[in-house]
């Protein structure tokens, strides 16, 4: 099993930045993926951005690109998410996910384990 702890989260305003984290522990050996989903109220999780536990390929939303950025620290077993130029409409439960197939990374259904959520909202 594998166990995943966000943080991070929290209100800021329109145009600032956040870094939500996600610390991963137990079988870490069998990740092959790590993917951050989010969730608005009323609406369907979607794929935000997703990196190999390699970390060697990253991937994004497209609506995403530009303003946020995946990382991973080997060492620490953490994965980052760097949000910059914030909008109200990222206002969203944010979780991270890890799938141990090679599978569609921006499908949520290809991961196995998921952390508990951390909340972002952004101001207008």
């Amino acid at each position: 099993q594998v166990q995943l702890v966000e943080s991070g989260g929290g209100l800021v305003q329109a145009g600032g930045s956040l870094r939500l984290s996600c610390a991963a522990s137990g079988y870490t050996f069998s990740i092959y993926n790590m993917g951050w989903f989010r969730q608005a109220p009323g609406k369907e999780r979607e794929f935000v951005a997703a990196i190999r536990w390699s970390g060697v390929r990253t991937y994004y939303a497209d609506s995403m690109k530009g303003r946020f950025t995946i990382s991973r620290d080997g060492a620490k077993n953490t994965v980052y998410l760097q949000m910059n130029s914030l909008k109200p409409e990222d206002t969203a439960v944010y979780y991270c996910a890890a799938g141990f197939s090679s599978g569609s990374y921006y499908d949520a259904g290809q991961y196995n384990y998921w952390g508990q959520g951390t909340q972002v909202t952004v101001s207008s």
